[in-house]
């Protein structure tokens, strides 16, 4: 596969096909993550309509939900913010076997919580001098960190907040946060320049994604987190399908008459 024109979008048929083989090596990765007791977190970043949500759907699709958690954190009550700021995403850490990802994460005060004031200039610089650290911390611990930023242009976030304007289904996807932070473009540009700045270090740096066309950002974000990952195939035993017991045997289908079915209109 192969990208000829940079405005070129990605086809359906082309995208399913390797999306697929994709999807099956994150099948493989999960074996291993358990097999192993392994310990994932991938942290998804990026401005509001740049498509983190629909690229952890399609992370996520087709692995187990008890190895692959999505955590995404509301805003904190009073308890949390009289805490430690990263106590509350600590929590959610994961335990031998699992991986979690992050939509939205501790990096919400290097954007969101900065350009819209809901923390002071000092905690901001504060978390920017002491994240590295944290996450140094983090991977010395045997967390497998994995930090992924994706990048949407003006002209395309604009066009994907009017479909979801114009969109019954989609509508609920807008707030006035977004709203908000669609007129502060460059006061989130600038925000998530510092971020790169202070927290794109050798231990866990940041990995870009162009979101334009979210089929390509959807698979090359998933190949990265593969790319990251030494993991190996696990042999897996051949599972066969045992026979049915015939004792107790009796016409169950007969029990079902009289009872209440849903009407099938489709």
């Amino acid at each position: 596969m192969s990208k000829k024109d940079g405005n070129e979008k990605l086809g359906r048929k082309a995208y399913e096909k390797e999306l697929r083989k994709l999807q099956e090596e994150l099948c493989s990765l999960q074996a291993w993550v358990k097999e192993h007791k392994q310990r994932v977190v991938i942290v998804l970043e990026g401005r509001d309509a740049a498509g983190k949500g629909g690229t952890i759907k399609t992370i996520v699709d087709r692995v187990s939900p008890r190895v692959f958690r999505v955590v995404a954190l509301p805003a904190p009550s009073d308890r949390e913010q009289s805490q430690l700021y990263l106590q509350r995403y600590i929590e959610h850490f994961p335990a031998g076997g699992e991986v979690v990802i992050f939509d939205r994460s501790w990096y919400n005060r290097a954007g969101v919580e900065y350009v819209m004031g809901f923390c002071t200039p000092e905690q901001h610089q504060r978390f920017l001098l002491l994240c590295p650290i944290v996450e140094k911390f983090i991977i010395d611990n045997g967390i497998n960190l994995i930090k992924i930023w994706l990048e949407v242009g003006q002209e395309e976030q604009e066009r994907r907040f009017h479909a979801r304007i114009d969109d019954p289904i989609r509508q609920w996807k807008l707030s006035p946060m977004d709203l908000e932070s669609f007129k502060r473009w460059y006061d989130f540009s600038k925000a998530r320049d510092l971020m790169l700045e202070y927290t794109d270090s050798e231990h866990a740096p940041w990995y870009l994604v162009d979101s334009n066309d979210k089929k390509r950002a959807r698979l090359n974000c998933i190949s990265h987190i593969l790319s990251r990952i030494p993991y190996k195939r696990v042999e897996q035993k051949k599972v066969e399908l045992p026979n049915r017991s015939e004792k107790r045997k009796y016409d169950d289908m007969a029990s079902l008459k009289g009872r209440r079915f849903v009407d099938q209109r489709y």
